[in-house]
Formats: C-alpha cells, sequence, structure tokens
C-alpha cells in the first residue's frame, strides 16, 4: 500500500506542474481569443503578439518616437492615469525593459553576524535623494506570489551573488525549492554596491 501511495505522488508531482501549465496557456488563449472575437483558436492570441512586436517596432522608430514621448507626457499629466500608467511601466521596464532593474541578485544580513539573510535584487545603489548615503534599495519577492518588500539596507550589509538573476529570482519565488544553478557564496563576502 505505502509503495502504491509513493507511485501516486510521484505522478502527482511529474503531472501537476504540466497541468498548471496547459490549463494556464489554454486560459490565455482562448481568453484573448474571446476578446478578439475570432473563430481559429490561438488566432487572437497570434494577432496579439503581432500587434505588440509591432507597436515595439514603432515605438523604436524615431519617426513615432516624438509621438510616443508626447502620449507618455499625456499620460503623467493625469493623476490617477499617472499612477497607474507609470508604475506599470515601471515595473515592465524592470522585468524586459532597457532599464532592467532585477540583474543584481544580492543577500541581505538582518543579523550583525549574517545568520540570518534575505535574497533580493539590488534596484537603487545610492539614495541621496532621500539623504540615506551609504544605503541601497533591494528589493525581495515573495514566495509563491507577485509580490515583494523594498528594503532600504545599509550597503555594508549586502553581499553580491553569483547567479544569474532568473536562477535567483526562481530560487525565491519557489521558496528555496528550485536550487539555482550556481552556488550561493558564503556569507564573508560583501556586495560591491557603489556609495556616494
Amino acid at each position: 500500500m505505502r509503495r502504491l501511495l509513493g507511485y501516486f505522488l510521484r505522478g502527482l508531482v511529474l503531472l501537476a506542474p504540466l497541468a498548471v501549465t496547459v490549463w494556464v496557456c489554454w486560459l490565455i488563449f482562448t481568453n484573448v481569443d474571446g476578446w478578439l472575437g475570432l473563430p481559429v483558436p490561438g488566432a487572437g492570441f497570434v494577432a496579439t503578439l503581432v500587434l505588440i512586436t509591432t507597436v515595439g517596432f514603432l515605438g523604436s522608430n524615431l519617426l513615432t518616437r516624438s509621438a510616443v514621448n508626447l502620449l507618455e507626457e499625456l499620460m503623467s499629466r493625469l493623476p490617477f492615469v499617472r499612477l497607474l500608467y507609470g508604475s506599470t511601466k515601471d515595473l515592465l521596464n524592470a522585468f524586459v525593459g532597457e532599464k532592467r532593474r532585477f540583474d543584481k541578485p544580492v543577500s541581505v544580513a538582518l543579523q550583525p553576524d549574517g545568520s540570518v539573510r534575505l535574497v533580493g535584487f539590488v534596484t537603487q545603489e545610492s539614495l541621496p535623494q532621500l539623504g540615506m548615503a551609504g544605503y541601497v534599495a533591494v528589493y525581495c519577492p515573495h514566495s509563491y506570489a507577485f509580490s515583494g518588500q523594498l528594503h532600504v539596507v545599509l550597503a555594508t550589509r549586502v553581499q553580491a551573488l553569483d547567479v544569474a538573476s532568473a536562477d535567483a529570482m526562481a530560487f525565491v519565488v519557489s521558496g528555496g525549492v528550485s536550487a539555482p544553478a550556481a552556488a550561493l557564496p558564503s556569507t564573508g563576502d560583501r556586495a560591491t554596491v557603489e556609495t556616494p
């Protein structure tokens, strides 16, 4: 009986991630198709990808850049829209834009002896605008959620991690279950973070 339970649990571990991935992809495809009202399954998703790519191309073109700048200036003048548009743009730029922010994985010592640490990403290497010389901004994503917390810490409490950003993000978001490709360094080294 115990062996059958082991087989069941192993099968669950193998099939559940596949089923969740297929289900989420199916929801995306069907919802996008439903929004556009196209009768061919998947055509709405492909049309959305083509539209996004075309807008990206036009936004990179010198002729349309002034129109994009004008639109952004208009969005920045509207009170509620400015908050929503600016936050969304900054978030997307942090992950996939030209000004990526989640490319410096670090660990932060919560205790002076380094016995307790957080894994996060340096998003600001200096904070003179806040009057906090010697501090850095570290964003620490939450596990199994699309949220996180910003910590402002002394640069001396931050240690650079020698892992790819995607591996560090997967490590944090999975709650430490997904191991990074490279081992996390010992707590002895400090990050080379620029301070004013």
